[in-house]
């Protein structure tokens, strides 16, 4: 009985080792991994560290493309509420003149703009006034992107802000001059204010007193306004409603600017273009989208237009230009903004 009772229990001890023995060997075999999921694992790591990347990638390019975005913004509201200002404080009298734009057919003065527009006037901001001769509350203001590539300020748009002595002040610094002396420009008969001064003057017999206020001659006054707008822009709103390029109503029997009494804002339109892009291009390449009769000149106004119109023709043209490195050109905005003036205009006899 004891021998079959010693063997029964040898048997269990026998059947208990071989069964730890399995299990041994079971869970040695269940806690390796195979080749093939080896494999499978590298590959998943492998496409989860590709997919990252281009997701780190897509958001490092959405993040630049926000801050050229903000560059040229923060660019183009300083300059455009600058302008503001300066228009919103402009003299409005008919016995001084304006350097403006204008398409009309002799005998009245015609300044076409191919390309950057140029615009000057007096106002009643602060400028920089000469250090001697008493001062007026008046100043000179001229805007102009600079098309001299020998300036610092080339392909840049400047601000001219120069205050004024009074008249008889000084025999040296220019103060206002009035009708029939023009600003910047010769005018024609058709300028004249009526009475016609007597003897009549000639655009011959009358010399511009602020010439560089209507083209690029160097003056220490001007600064610049906007180191990344190379384009510049503009029309006139009239009091009618119409949009022109002739800063008087025509339909009212108006023929001169007369203290801009026709005029209700000025519409400008500029093309910025952020510092990261402009590394991209030259000056020189950037100077064809400014300059009329190139293949890539962003086009003038024209008369007929509604608003938005041009601004709309300027990107659909460097959308479609092959000849320009294209991360340059995606760096371009458009910009458009209503200046307007305000309302009392002096008529003088």
């Amino acid at each position: 009985m004891l021998e079959e009772n010693s063997g029964a229990v040898a048997c269990r001890l026998s059947r208990f080792l071989r069964g730890l023995r399995n299990a041994h060997t079971t869970a040695k075999r269940t806690g390796a991994f195979t080749l093939a999921e080896v494999l499978v694992t590298i590959s998943v790591l492998v496409l989860l560290v590709l997919l990252f990347g281009e997701v780190f990638k897509s958001a490092a390019t959405v993040a630049t493309l926000g801050h050229k975005q903000m560059d040229a913004d923060s660019q183009a509201r300083q300059l455009l509420d600058r302008m503001s200002l300066d228009i919103a404080q402009m003299v409005k009298r008919s016995d001084v003149d304006y350097y403006l734009k204008s398409s009309a057919t002799a005998p009245y003065r015609r300044v076409l703009q191919p390309g950057n527009d140029q615009i000057a006037f007096y106002s009643s901001v602060s400028g920089y006034y000469p250090t001697t001769g008493a001062q007026s509350p008046v100043s000179l203001i001229a805007y102009r992107v600079n098309s001299d590539s020998t300036q610092p300020a080339y392909n840049k748009i400047e601000r001219l802000c120069k205050g004024l002595v009074w008249n008889a002040v000084s025999n040296t610094d220019t103060p206002v001059v009035f009708m029939p002396i023009p600003v910047a420009a010769q005018i024609s008969i058709g300028d004249l204010p009526i009475p016609t001064p007597t003897p009549t003057p000639t655009p011959i017999q009358v010399a511009p007193a602020w010439p560089y206020a209507g083209n690029m001659a160097p003056d220490a006054s001007y600064e610049i306004a906007g180191s990344q707008v190379f384009r510049f822009e503009y029309y006139y709103l009239l009091r009618n409603g119409a949009f022109s390029d002739i800063p008087w109503d025509t339909t009212a029997g108006h023929f001169a600017v007369d203290g801009m009494q026709d005029v209700s804002a000025i519409v400008v339109h500029i093309a910025v273009i952020d510092p990261k892009s402009k590394v991209l291009i030259g000056d020189d390449q950037l100077a064809t989208l400014s300059t009329s009769g190139n293949a890539n000149f962003l086009a003038d106004y024209t008369l007929g237009m509604t608003p938005g119109q041009l601004r709309t023709q300027w990107q659909n043209k460097v959308n479609a230009i092959t000849s320009l490195p294209r991360l340059a050109l995606s760096g371009i905005r458009f910009y458009e903004r209503y200046l307007y003036l305000s309302p009392p205009v002096l008529q003088t006899p």
